[in-house]
């Protein structure tokens, strides 16, 4: 079934707004500007860039408060059928602050990860979630994986080594922290995040999805609370002293608040970077909200493909990376384990095709029995 002109542009917005949210925030971390101590120095500010994030996902709720207000000031019941508000509304937002906090530390880990790695390996790591959460599920959900699903998780794991592998030998010095050492390490710390990301995706399964809480709000709340529990962590952080390479501010400590704000103001296009992460987050989340609910689940997750692809030739495009064919190995073993993993695209080819060669085999057998035939009614010699 064709699209409709809504559900191309809603597939756009999440292609693109995705794509922007990780090419901003590298994007920062590729710029420098003066410090607090008068010195020009790289912006290396995770944290700050995950507190911006989760400002984007608080945007989501108050998008979410002000569509249901207008709605609801209709007085007609419109704010229980409209897609983005219709739901539970009655429930404790602190049944999110698990999967939040989740978030939180996930996000925090990984924006230090893509602090020291490449933005394409960024985003082809986060696959491995998948194979998190096949794990985890079958642990805590008592879920039974069926063989494809195994097999999926195979690829997807072979697909990570390559990439891993592709980070390895490609240390090309293009860039202050694009070290061999720099580069394992983020990308390690990235598949660590995955491991949290996808504990959170098995709470909210058990505990959350029940709820019919709408999408917009649960995203919204979980913002708040990353964003209100990680801005007060920044405090004691300002104090704690850490080594290379995660020490590259004035201070030489886990992150500087002071230091990073006086960056940004003497750098316009980290404003516009960080403005890209905030606006960007808020409005992929409801552009992958409205896909699911428009179109499917699935038809997101190969959307997400896409997105990883964009940011790869854009990656190259900007000279953020070198290209090295493995990756191209890599994507291809983590988009056919996605794909066969959540039944898209690879087992349905593989019955058309099976079709096609019976049925001509069939035309064949046909076509010989009725030469046969033919054969059999000629006059003897």
């Amino acid at each position: 079934m064709a699209w409709t002109k809504y559900q191309a542009i809603l597939a756009f917005t999440l292609v693109i707004t995705g794509s922007i949210n990780t090419l901003s925030t590298k994007w920062a971390d590729t710029l420098q500007s003066e410090s607090s101590d008068g010195q020009i120095r790289p912006f290396e500010h995770p944290f700050v860039q995950a507190c911006a994030m989760f400002l984007g996902e608080f945007l989501c709720l108050l998008t979410f408060k002000a569509i249901y207000y207008h709605l609801r000031r209709k007085n007609n019941g419109a704010e229980d059928r409209h897609d983005l508000v219709k739901g539970n509304r009655e429930f404790s937002p602190f049944i999110l602050f698990v999967p939040a906090m989740c978030d939180m530390i996930a996000t925090s880990i990984m924006y230090v990860g893509l602090n020291l790695t490449y933005a394409s390996s960024f985003q082809m790591l986060r696959g491995s979630v998948i194979v998190f959460v096949g794990i985890l599920s079958v642990a805590f959900l008592n879920r039974n994986l069926v063989n494809r699903e195994w097999i999926g998780i195979f690829f997807i794991i072979i697909g990570l080594g390559v990439v891993g592998l592709s980070d390895f030998v490609s240390d090309d010095g293009a860039g202050t922290n694009y070290t061999r050492n720099n580069i394992i390490t983020g990308d390690l710390l990235i598949i660590l995040a995955q491991i949290i990301t996808a504990f959170q995706m098995v709470y909210e399964e058990r505990y959350v999805a029940g709820l019919d809480i709408p999408a917009l709000q649960a995203v919204g709340w979980e913002g708040f609370f990353g964003f209100s529990i990680l801005g007060l962590l920044l405090a004691p952080m300002y104090y704690i002293s850490v080594g290379p390479p995660f020490n590259n501010n004035p201070r030489g400590v886990l992150e500087d608040l002071p230091d990073a704000l006086t960056q940004i103001a003497n750098n316009y296009q980290l404003i516009m970077a960080i403005v890209g992460t905030i606006v960007s987050i808020a409005f992929f989340n409801f552009a992958g909200i409205s896909v699911t609910k428009e179109i499917s689940a699935t038809t997101r997750m190969v959307l997400d493909s896409v997105r990883t692809l964009v940011i790869w030739v854009i990656s190259l495009t900007l000279s953020w990376q070198k290209f090295h064919y493995l990756q191209i190995f890599g994507f291809a073993g983590l988009l056919f384990g996605m794909c066969l993993y959540n039944n898209i695209l690879i087992l349905q080819t593989y019955d058309r095709l099976h079709n096609m060669i019976v049925r001509r085999g069939d035309n064949g057998d046909e076509q010989n029995e009725v030469i046969i035939n033919r054969r059999a009614d000629e006059p003897d010699c």
